[in-house]
């Protein structure tokens, strides 16, 4: 089925930090940076998709509302979307779907959010029923589960203390120029491993922090940017949303496992994320250019470049220690400085992995530019299965 071509005009952010500030003033600075990267009016966007955060109150919920009443109602179309971690790309699509339907030429696409101190942990109440509230009951907080994944590697794949340590040196050297990332120094493998170990074998240093911040993008139909005369179009190769399956017919509800059965399935399930991605833009991983991943941990990074087809399962610490995932290497990971250097602002996430891929695929990234980028990916997965991958393609 032929479907128009959709492609990024527009991108812009708001640096990500500790503000203390209402997550609104985030994502207008981010919508009105996008605006003005892609030449169009606020008056000349017909839809909005905002990411929606459970932390701010009712305006959170309802942020494709906020957004535009902040920007100045003008009678677009507004949307509202949750997928957690995968919140900006599910904007994405669905900004995407409406222009690929004709029920529109030109979108914006914000998600921006104001976190709390520390880990981020549930609702309060009692919801024995939520799976979530239960794993934390359970004492397994963000980083115990990130630690439970980098343990896994260090068993199955021999990954060690040192590896995971020089992820988060390579990304901190990758994001120390970025004029949007919070965490802007360098770090030496021995400064990291010397940091506080957390939850074993992870160390303060090798798992994210919780941040404030905005990213958005303007989207068009290219017969759209054509007649605007952009000249600085990244077309929109494919977007993948993708949910799991279950291993057998016979399993009807999800459960905590940790045998070998469940384990290869949730390789599956990630490792489908992108190549939906992928086989919709065309192209396969030995085609990419760069990859923005989901850097929760320094150690799940190494998960992602097996996920995205970068290596086969269990080469990802060769890829590394080869130096590929530098800038410079073969296919460059986190050139941003990922979320090592940026922490979590859950549903801006997805989208600044878009924003850094469409300036590096403009050439316009600066000190951290690799060399020809052609195609991007970018991946990650938001809580109860919401997969998450968008390729973009000069």
């Amino acid at each position: 089925m032929m479907t128009r071509d959709v492609v990024i005009l527009g991108a812009g952010m708001h640096p990500w930090g500790k503000w203390g500030k209402n997550f609104v003033e985030y994502g207008v600075h981010a919508a009105r940076a996008a605006l003005k990267d892609a030449g169009v009016s606020w008056q000349d966007i017909e839809f909005v998709a905002g990411g929606a955060t459970m932390r701010n109150g009712y305006p959170g919920y309802v942020a494709g509302a906020t957004f535009s009443q902040a920007l100045g109602w003008q009678g677009n179309e507004i949307m509202t979307c949750y997928a957690a971690c995968a919140t900006g790309s599910q904007a994405l699509a669905a900004a995407r779907a409406k222009i690929q339907a004709g029920q529109c030429e030109v979108a914006l696409v914000v998600g921006a959010d104001t976190t709390p101190k520390g880990f981020l942990a549930p609702q309060k109440g009692e919801r024995p029923d939520d799976p979530d509230w239960v794993r934390f009951r359970l004492g397994i907080t963000n980083p115990t589960y990130f630690s439970l994944y980098a343990q896994r590697r260090k068993d199955l794949y021999g990954a060690t203390d040192e590896d995971f340590a020089a992820i988060k040196v390579k990304n901190a050297e990758h994001g120390f120029s970025n004029e949007f990332a919070r965490y802007r120094k360098k770090f030496t493998v021995e400064e990291v491993l010397a940091s506080p170990m957390v939850a074993s074998p992870l160390r303060l240093f090798e798992i994210c922090a919780t941040s404030d911040g905005g990213a958005a993008v303007v989207v068009a139909s290219k017969e759209y940017a054509d007649r605007l005369g952009s000249q600085r179009q990244v077309k929109i190769g494919g977007i993948s949303t993708v949910s799991p399956k279950f291993a057998s017919a016979d399993v009807e509800m999800p459960d905590i496992a940790t045998d070998s059965a469940a384990a290869s399935n949730a390789y599956s399930f990630r490792a489908s994320i992108a190549q939906k991605a992928y086989e919709e833009a065309g192209v396969g991983p030995e085609e990419v250019s760069l990859a923005e991943v989901y850097d929760l941990s320094s150690a799940m990074e190494l998960d992602w470049y097996e996920y995205i087809g970068l290596c086969p399962q269990g080469d990802a610490e060769k890829l590394l220690r080869d130096g590929d995932t530098r800038i410079g290497g073969r296919v460059p990971v986190n050139a941003s400085g990922g979320l090592a250097c940026f922490g979590e602002a859950v549903p801006a996430q997805a989208l600044a992995q878009v924003c850094e891929l469409t300036m590096q695929l403009r050439g316009e990234a600066g000190d951290r530019q690799v060399s020809d980028a052609k195609v991007g990916v970018t991946g990650n997965q938001g809580l109860f299965g919401h997969g998450s991958s968008v390729v973009l393609l000069r």
